[in-house]
């Protein structure tokens, strides 16, 4: 007999304010004791340093919550010179001191443009990155430092929004797998110092914004249940990008018993993703297998009913 999961069944997408000083798991774990969900999960981990959107994940809506984890993100995020940290960030152990130059805003336009583009970046050793088995932080704090090959990321946007001689604030813009805190030290290094960061939000991640967030206050301040999931997103924001692709009864009856499904493919090609929709109802992914012929790849649980 398998066993009942305990708690409600909320499907939907939370866009979550995370506070500082929390992990990503831990702000995940209150928002699904808030909602009393029965699953949640994330799409993309921050800092417990860092503050901003995080994206929850209830219920159906973790099925496809891989589909963030390649997002480009917006951050703002300040930069300390003249101290360079064990963690590049402001909670790390000061490990080097470097004068600061006489530098003005027109410098730090300058260094930012060398940064624009693709870059290469060497990830930090305090990452959830795995060497043999084990997470890079796990190492640093053990005082190991492993070799790391440098990857190519994108910065698509680095403005800078303030700047006050030996600190300023950016707000980037930059592809999956960029480390903000390896750019700032970056940056630092190539203005002639060195740098950590003192701050970090995250304001965007793939089509969700900041405007959308609630912090744990505001969710808490909700009258009832009812109140709290009326915030939610639906399933398939997580998937907006794909083709949409509606299908009829006979269809839909086939998709969700597994088979694959004569429809109107229109101009899809074999290999794509379509979301699939009944009536206007979301019934999960499909992958169009041939000409006019879709086959299931991953459906919500309630599509069958």
């Amino acid at each position: 007999m398998a066993r009942r999961r305990r708690g409600l069944p909320v499907d939907g997408v939370l866009l979550l304010d995370k506070p500082r000083g929390l992990s990503s798991n831990h702000a995940l774990q209150r928002a699904r004791r808030l909602f009393q969900a029965q699953k949640a999960g994330h799409t993309g981990t921050l800092d417990p340093m860092a503050t901003g959107l995080l994206p929850v994940c209830f219920g159906e809506a973790t099925k496809f919550s891989a589909h963030l984890l390649a997002s480009d993100k917006t951050y703002r995020t300040r930069v300390e010179l003249g101290a360079v940290t064990d963690t590049g960030d402001a909670e790390g152990e000061v490990i080097e001191r470097l004068p600061v130059p006489a530098l003005t805003a027109a410098d730090v336009e300058g260094v930012l443009e060398r940064f624009r583009g693709e870059i290469d970046q060497v990830p930090p050793m305090y990452s959830a990155l795995k060497h043999q088995g084990r997470k890079l932080y796990e190492l640093a704090r053990e005082g190991r430092s492993i070799e790391r090959a440098a990857r190519r990321v994108t910065v698509y946007d680095a403005r800078l929004l303030a700047f006050a001689g030996d600190a300023f604030e950016l707000e980037v813009t930059v592809s999956k797998g960029t480390y903000v805190r390896t750019l700032a030290e970056d940056i630092a290094r190539a203005l002639g110092s060195g740098g950590h960061i003192s701050m970090l939000r995250r304001l965007a991640t793939g089509p969700f914004t900041a405007e959308g967030m609630l912090t744990r206050e505001a969710l808490e301040g909700l009258p009832d249940q009812a109140a709290r999931e009326a915030v939610l997103l639906p399933v398939d924001v997580l998937v907006a990008h794909l083709p949409r692709l509606e299908v009829d009864a006979p269809a839909a009856q086939r998709l969700t018993h597994g088979q694959r499904a004569g429809v109107d493919t229109a101009d899809l090609a074999p290999g794509e993703t379509p979301r699939l929709y009944r009536d206007g109802a979301f019934l999960g992914l499909g992958v169009v297998t041939a000409p006019q012929e879709v086959a299931p790849k991953r459906l919500l649980s309630t599509a069958a009913d």
